[in-house]
């Protein structure tokens, strides 16, 4: 039997695989997606995505780059001198936000169609102690 934390590992590893597969289908990364998620959620400067999503400039630029070109995000100039950008999400941006919000929300009904509320629960209870514990022993 495995233990609890191998167990995790794997689940974790079905879920990004399946995550893989549905952000594919719009076109994007799971980063991406993730990205986009928090442009709608009303981070729309560089710096306030990097401080929320805790990347760095370099890795963030790369990814903001990349939405540009596949024409998901749009950057407007804004300051007295122009050099401070504000990013949204253009219409393409949106339809592939929802795609993947849409079959993520799909995929977790299909996961847990048999977990009564209670036992839902009582999983997001015990996985938010595991978190903590795990986040206590790394200080």
């Amino acid at each position: 039997m495995k233990s609890i934390l191998e167990a995790l590992w794997d689940t974790e590893k079905t879920y990004k695989h399946q995550m893989i597969k549905l952000t594919k289908a719009a076109g994007i990364t799971i980063a991406e997606w993730h990205l986009l998620q928090h442009l709608v959620a009303g981070f729309d400067t560089q710096d306030k995505l990097a401080s929320e999503m805790g990347l760095d400039n370099s890795t963030l630029s790369r990814q903001l780059k990349a939405l540009t070109k596949k024409e998901l995000v749009s950057m407007v100039a804004v300051g007295y001198d122009r050099r401070q950008l504000i990013y949204e999400l253009t219409p393409a941006g949106q339809a592939a936000l929802q795609k993947v919000d849409q079959a993520h929300q799909e995929f977790s009904e299909l996961a847990f169609q048999v977990w009564s509320p209670e036992e839902k629960s009582m999983m997001q209870i015990l996985l938010n102690r595991l978190d903590k514990s795990l986040r206590r022993s790394l200080d």
